[in-house]
This record gives structure tokens, sequence and C-alpha cells, in this order.
């Protein structure tokens, strides 16, 4: 994040639960291994990473919360959840809660990965790899807009040689050097991705925005299938200090993974704008 220099800020990056890093089912011994893993929702997540904030670091305030995707859905969850410490909130192809449209994604492509014979409900001698090379043509359909191969940017941006090159190559290849049941720790978790799903908001979801007194300035992306623009307007209407800003690209939803460099510049100087004020 060249836009937040670490000679200024003190930058903390959190690995969330079940990325294979954090604790996860690929790495959690018995009995809480594999499938067992115990779901994980945005406010487990959030609630350590406080824990690690103030008790850790000893840090009162946040400067700026920020992240992108479900990193974006904890950013919300921390200043809905900590409202008086988060200064400021940027969320960049993110949602506060997730649509039920977006429930189809995160099924589908859980179905894909346990209808492998080889699965064996969570608990599999090797990697059930044709129900991960099923789940990658879904998450391409998503992942990029109809623009992003109407305009053919997986051969002329990224350098693939044809369609089936990029879907192996970049989603297969994604796929498969992946657990599985890390996977399917991360999908329940952006299914469920509610900051009102908490003892504090009991399901009140315009409390939840309400409660957000961050200066934020919430980005969708113009082609993003998961969380349309409109979705994401919803929720910018409902936070007292929020500002819309839609990044007009045919990329959608990996915008912020950083693949285009003139996109990434709009999100890098969303941050400078408001680590400015």
């Amino acid at each position: 994040m060249k836009s937040a220099d670490p000679e200024r800020y003190f930058i903390i990056v959190p690995d969330m639960f079940g990325n294979g890093l954090s604790s996860s089912p690929s790495n959690t011994p018995a009995p809480a291994t594999a499938i067992r893993f115990p779901d994980i929702t945005l406010h487990d997540n959030v609630a350590q990473q406080h824990r690690l904030v103030t008790e850790r670091f000893g840090i009162e305030k946040l400067r700026l919360a920020v992240g992108w995707s479900l990193g974006g859905a904890q950013a919300f969850e921390r200043a809905a959840a900590f409202p008086d410490m988060v200064e400021r909130l940027f969320t960049f192809q993110s949602a506060a809660r997730t649509s039920r449209h977006f429930h189809l994604f995160f099924d589908g492509v859980r179905a894909a990965i346990e209808l492998d014979t080889d699965f064996r409900g969570g608990f599999y001698p090797q990697p059930p790899q044709n129900g991960l090379r099923v789940a990658a043509p879904i998450y391409a359909a998503w992942g990029f807009s109809p623009a992003f191969f109407r305009e053919r940017l997986d051969e002329t941006a990224l350098g693939y040689a044809s369609f089936d090159d990029f879907l192996v190559d970049f989603w297969e290849g994604w796929f498969l050097r992946r657990d599985a049941n890390d996977l399917l720790a991360h999908l329940w978790t952006g299914r469920h991705a509610d900051i009102s799903a908490n003892d504090l908001y009991r399901g009140d979801l315009g409390k939840a925005l309400a409660a957000i007194t961050a200066d934020t300035i919430l980005m969708p992306s113009s082609s993003d299938l998961y969380l349309p623009a409109e979705d994401v307007a919803r929720e910018a209407s409902r936070i007292r200090n929020a500002e819309l800003r839609i990044l007009e690209s045919p990329w959608g939803p990996v915008v912020g993974e950083g693949m285009n460099d003139a996109d990434t510049a709009v999100i890098e100087q969303v941050i400078y704008d408001l680590l400015a004020r």
C-alpha cells in the first residue's frame, strides 16, 4: 500500500482465521481439524484483532480502517463495533452485509467442492482436485465482469494466450494451491458476513451502519457482479459521514487486487485523501 508510508504510520495487516496462515482447518490439530474447524464470523475475527491492537500494541485510536472484499467487511465491522476508535473508514469492493444474491455464488462454489467424491466429508487423504477445478470457472464468471471478457483483457492486459489458458493457469491454479477446507471456511465467513450479526446490534443493520462515526469513503466497482454499486450506495446513505465513490472499471470485483495500475492508482488516491483530512 504505497499511500500509507510505514515510516509515518504503524500498519497492521492481520491474517483472517481460516486463510491457511492464521488458525485454519488445515493447521489446527484434532479435535478441531479439517471440516470440524469451527465456523468463524466477521465479529470473531475483529474481536481478536481488537485484542491484538489494544492488548499487544496498546493502541487507542486507529487513523484508518481499510480493506478490500472480505477485508473491507472486517473494516466495516471494526468501525461499527468500535466507533470511538476508528477515525476513518475506506472499503473497496466490499459490503457491510452479504446479499441474498451473493449467497447463491457461495453456495455454488461450496457444492462444487463438497460433491467431489474425493472430498469424503472433509476428511480427504488427497485434495478433491476435481471439485476445486469445477469451482474455478464459477469464480471466474463472477470475479471478472462481462466487459472484462468482451474486451479480452485476459489476453491484452494479463498476457494469456487464450481463454482456456487463462482459466487453467489463473483460476484453476489459484484453487489447486489451496486447501479445500480452508476455502470452505472462508466461504462460510463470506456468506454469513454481516456487521450487525452480533450481540451489540442483534441483526439490525441500519443500527450498525448508523453507529459508524468514522470519516468514510465506500468505493464499489462499476462492473462488480458480487456487490453492485446501487447496493453499496444504500449502505453509504445510512452512514452519517459517508461518501460514495464509484470506480469506473471493467475489472469487476478483482479491481482491488492491484492487477491494473490505473485502477490501483485511484484506490491509492482515496487513501491519500482520507489520511490528509
